[in-house]
């Protein structure tokens, strides 16, 4: 059976993450469903990235495979057509080898966390970014976020439930862009590591925006990590500000 990889963009709001569930639509099932469409036993399908609900994704990659020999271009627009109307869409499809496999081919992910600074409520936004309300320092920001790049036991950071087999991860990027914006401006995170742990993003965003309103210092994060502890992090920030934006792999599939 040829296999195939497929690159994601959705809009987290209306589903219950990316894992199919059985009482609450998901990402995955509607991307099953469309398969089905075009080959009734089609298997399921595997992804880079498990998002929670609320998630977005623009560079999502998950792998399929079908019986029939599908032009790449034609088989994402025949899911495409069958997606509606759900807020996915495929962006691209690649026939690939038969080993390749979304999560465990990966060696790089990363994401997007958007926090918009104004005083207004958000209106065309309002489930694209985390609005907080005080002024934020991004030097401040960016100075304690150096305190988290490299290699650390995240045990803070990631959620209780998070069923990785170690809390040990290598982050390699954390880099903070200030947009101005109209009455306001926009905090772009940008995240980037072989894989992260259950709400590390979230966790570690969230605890940022405690030292860029001047709750934390530094040094406070620091040692909310060498802590170990998931009582010494700050609060988590809510789900759809948070975007998966790209996964790499040694032979990108899509090129």
């Amino acid at each position: 059976m040829p296999r195939y990889a497929l690159k994601i963009e959705y809009d987290g709001t209306p589903f219950a993450g990316w894992q199919r569930q059985a009482d609450r639509h998901s990402v995955q099932e509607a991307v099953e469903m469309a398969l089905k469409k075009l080959e009734a036993d089609a298997p399921g399908i595997g992804a880079a990235g498990r998002t929670d609900a609320g998630v977005h994704a623009t560079g999502q990659v998950a792998h399929c495979d079908l019986k029939k020999d599908w032009d790449p271009f034609r088989l994402s627009e025949a899911l495409n057509f069958h997606l509606k109307p759900d807020p996915v869409a495929i962006l691209a499809a690649a026939q690939v080898p038969e080993d390749f496999h979304a999560r465990f081919s990966a060696n790089e992910r990363r994401y997007l966390f958007r926090v918009v600074n104004r005083r207004a409520p958000l209106v065309l936004e309002r489930h694209r970014a985390w609005q907080v309300l005080n002024p934020l320092d991004a030097d401040r920001m960016r100075a304690a976020a150096a305190e988290l790049v490299g290699h650390h036991d995240f045990t803070t950071f990631r959620s209780s439930i998070c069923q990785a087999a170690s809390p040990v991860k290598t982050l390699d990027e954390i880099s903070i862009e200030e947009v101005p914006i109209p009455h306001g401006v926009e905090f772009r995170f940008r995240l980037r590591a072989r894989s992260f742990l259950h709400n590390q993003v979230r966790s570690i965003v969230g605890t940022l925006e405690r030292a860029g309103a001047g709750s934390w210092a530094p040094e406070d994060v620091r040692a909310a990590l060498e802590a170990r502890d998931r009582a010494a992090c700050g609060p988590v920030a809510p789900p759809h500000g948070l975007y998966l934006t790209a996964v790499g792999y040694p032979s990108d599939p899509f090129a």
